[in-house]
């Protein structure tokens, strides 16, 4: 599928990234997990970027954004790997999302689909005092899981074949196609 053809597929594509980010950065916000709302942030721009890209055929936009997707992958497998605690990563470390600078985490944790959250007190000596000790029991899913479906379907729409052209053929042929299109050749 050449650039020309496949521009209103990848349209779709960056409009659906754009929903689902914009999902999961407000559920980032209210787990207060800083990495990862920054990383979504520069996914928005870059998208828009995308979309404006694709639109006003700028192969430089594109190009950027095919870039991105690497990196955005990249991001998402990590993710993945953090909540499934691979190797050596603990979900319960504090320094990785949220910069250590708070002990939030997922918001998914405390609000999952059937969760119950049970105080519990008097709270340990160890828990800070602007933070409620708690359980979470009965959850239908586990928030990991939640995270997870999350990343892997920011994945899924990254490596879309119908929506990145430019990650299956040369540059070459992408500047002949945004060229054609000035010159009539294209739609």
């Amino acid at each position: 599928m050449g650039y020309c053809s496949g521009r209103c597929t990848l349209i779709f594509i960056c409009g659906m990234q754009l929903v689902c980010v914009l999902e999961r950065q407000i559920f980032d916000f209210l787990g207060y997990q800083w990495a990862p709302i920054l990383a979504n942030f520069v996914h928005i721009i870059i998208v828009i970027l995308g979309l404006f890209g694709t639109i006003q055929y700028r192969p430089r936009y594109i190009t950027g954004y095919a870039v991105w997707l690497v990196l955005w992958v990249t991001w998402n497998v990590f993710v993945i790997c953090f909540y499934l605690e691979a190797g050596d990563l603990s979900k319960e470390t504090d320094l990785i999302l949220t910069f250590n600078i708070s002990m939030h985490r997922s918001w998914w944790m405390e609000n999952g689909p059937g969760c119950t959250v049970t105080s519990v007190t008097p709270a340990p000596d160890w828990a800070p005092e602007d933070h409620r000790y708690i359980t979470v029991s009965g959850c239908l899913l586990e928030y990991q899981y939640i995270e997870v479906a999350h990343s892997s379907l920011q994945i899924v729409l990254a490596v879309s074949v119908d929506s990145q052209p430019l990650l299956l053929v040369p540059l070459g042929l992408f500047y002949f196609c945004a060229n054609a299109h000035t010159n009539g050749i294209c739609g």
